[in-house]
């Protein structure tokens, strides 16, 4: 897939430690995510649902006890703890990765480690940024693939290149006493065990579109907030766009995918969703302020909801 010798070395060190049966590479194609809801569906972790009422769609569960991000289990490593920010929890790197290293030591034996090459934003773009998740879950992979861009263009993009966030996910136990999900923004290094609920385990999102993001961001001159981007589009042609950062939970991705109201439509206006949860920001050169929505799928929303 790759000559790329930072990857590939990343790739051995991992595996050492996690010690999986065997390695998969995942290609973006729609026959090998296919294989893999197939396989997921005959161990019983997924369920295909009526195809003639809900085509194309998978019911899974988490576990009782993983059912939401936890913040109390969530740290930033960074050497000097003023650079964790004021909210976030701080651990020492040195400590954090001595303490999870055992938590992972032989956790996919019996398991399939997945590499997932993935980017935030549009692969070649100027504002896209490279990942690459390794896990023991098709849940994880599948959800990527709806996530984010994924592909072996990706490792094109990147080339033999360092650049690229680091992304460690197992399963383990899903033991919730030893739940971390941590972040090394000096090391572009993510690493999260004993979880598989979305928002701790699909790295792109919070971990790198976020947190990773924000310290990128600090060190280059951009902000990666969290934030909707809606476009307005007025009876005249005029296009405005509207970035809005709302606490969670109170009615964001509603307004990201917000309907106008008949009267509206038929006078011509047109609303459309950008983004839904994450915009980076910058000063473009024409001194006016851009946003790029980094992600490339929803996490969901019930529709009509309010």
């Amino acid at each position: 897939m790759t000559q790329n010798k930072y990857v590939l070395n990343w790739i051995d060190e991992m595996a050492a430690m996690t010690c999986p049966d065997k390695i998969v590479w995942i290609d973006g194609t729609n026959e090998q995510a296919e294989a893999l809801r197939a396989e997921a569906c005959s161990t019983g972790e997924m369920i295909k649902l009526n195809e003639e009422l809900l085509p194309n769609c998978y019911l899974h569960r988490t576990a009782v006890n993983d059912v939401a991000r936890v913040e109390g289990r969530t740290f930033i490593c960074t050497s000097k703890k003023e650079d964790a920010g004021n909210i976030n929890n701080w651990m020492a790197p040195e400590e954090c990765y001595a303490k999870l290293s055992k938590l992972y030591k032989g956790s996919m034996k019996g398991r399939t480690m997945y590499v997932i090459p993935y980017s935030m934003s549009i692969v070649g773009s100027p504002f896209a940024k490279y990942g690459i998740e390794l896990t023991d879950s098709i849940y994880v992979v599948l959800n990527m693939l709806i996530m984010t861009r994924v592909g072996t263009n990706v490792l094109e993009a990147l080339g033999e290149s360092g650049d690229f966030i680091k992304g460690l996910h197992a399963r383990a136990d899903i033991d919730e006493e030893n739940r971390y999900i941590c972040h090394f923004p000096e090391d572009n290094t993510i690493w999260s065990v004993n979880s598989g609920y979305g928002g701790n385990v699909l790295l792109g999102k919070k971990c790198f579109a976020l947190r990773i993001a924000s310290y990128l961001g600090r060190k280059e001159g951009w902000m990666a907030e969290h934030m909707l981007i809606l476009g307005v589009e007025y009876p005249d042609g005029e296009t405005k766009y509207i970035c809005a950062a709302f606490p969670s939970a109170c009615g964001k991705t509603n307004l990201a995918m917000l309907i106008p109201p008949e009267l509206y439509r038929k006078n011509g206006y047109k609303v459309w969703c950008v983004g839904d949860d994450i915009a980076w920001l910058r000063v473009g050169e024409d001194g006016r302020l851009w946003a790029v929505n980094p992600e490339n799928g929803f996490f969901g929303v019930t529709p009509g909801t309010n």
